[in-house]
């Protein structure tokens, strides 16, 4: 595949996956999930690579789904402008959003995110898949789906709650807020923060320590992740009828044309 919405590298051992729509701070869209999923079945296939390494060209990680075509009334980019019926929306999700955590279901490889800049909403979804995450020192994380009348539908529900606890997952969903690398790293969301100009060479680095025995670190992290998971694609069908049901209300609508209007939300929803 020829990617367009992505940049992927190779270095030694260590694959690259770099997000590369900067003018949306890396918003992705049909195509760059498309390109996403390519990447990783291209690592997971490709011997020689030991890491796959992710993160985001120009001032963003990821700022999630392109919410100016929610704003119109399209699903995430449709373009159509008119709402979707409801079994459409599911199918939105599932075929769609939900591509990257599933292709990275069966991905043994180490999988890291190296989060050069803001992670907002799906974005910070995406970093949180990651086994391990490093961050810049100017980055900010923040699951601000809230602010748009949203919740997390990008197995965010599964995935934070093992990385910083219940409380804190909560915490983080229900305020929406964005948080900084300090406090990422003392919550235990990111293992390492460096200056922003040295995260490239950090992030390899910090990678090729991860290269030595493929065989045993990729068994070693199916047992770990079989250990605490029963059944994920549970978590991410509990999220599309979530989501579903949500998408029902006014709110859904009037959150990402406030975003895109620079104002505050008029919330109506109970």
């Amino acid at each position: 595949m020829e990617y367009k919405d992505i940049i992927y590298t190779t270095d030694d051992h260590i694959a690259t996956i770099t997000l590369n729509r900067p003018d949306s701070l890396n918003a992705f869209n049909q195509n760059m999930i498309n390109e996403w999923v390519d990447a990783i079945e291209t690592a997971k296939r490709d011997r020689n690579i030991r890491v796959l390494v992710v993160t985001g060209a120009g001032r963003g990680f990821c700022s999630g789904m392109d919410v100016r075509a929610a704003a119109s009334g399209g699903s995430g980019g449709s373009g159509e402008g008119q709402p979707s019926p409801l079994y459409a929306r599911r199918d939105f999700l599932r075929n769609y959003v939900h591509k990257v955590p599933r292709a990275l279901e069966n991905f043994d490889k180490p999988y890291i995110a190296a989060i050069n800049g803001a992670a907002a909403g799906a974005g910070m979804d995406m970093a949180s898949m990651a086994d391990i995450r490093i961050m810049a020192d100017t980055a900010r994380v923040g699951m601000n789906y809230i602010r748009m009348g949203l919740l997390p539908g990008d197995a965010g529900c599964y995935f934070l709650p093992r990385i910083v606890g219940i409380a804190k997952a909560l915490e983080l969903i229900w305020s929406g807020r964005m948080i900084d690398a300090e406090e990422a790293l003392q919550i235990g969301y990111i293992s390492k923060v460096v200056p922003h100009d040295e995260l490239p060479v950090a992030t390899r680095e910090f990678c090729l320590q991860f290269t030595q025995a493929p065989v045993a670190t990729q068994f070693a992290k199916r047992l770990l992740w079989r250990g605490i998971d029963m059944n994920r694609n549970i978590s991410l069908e509990m999220a599309e009828m979530a989501m579903l049901i949500n998408s029902t209300t006014p709110d859904t609508r009037e959150g990402p044309r406030a975003w895109v209007e620079k104002r505050e939300p008029r919330w109506t929803a109970e």
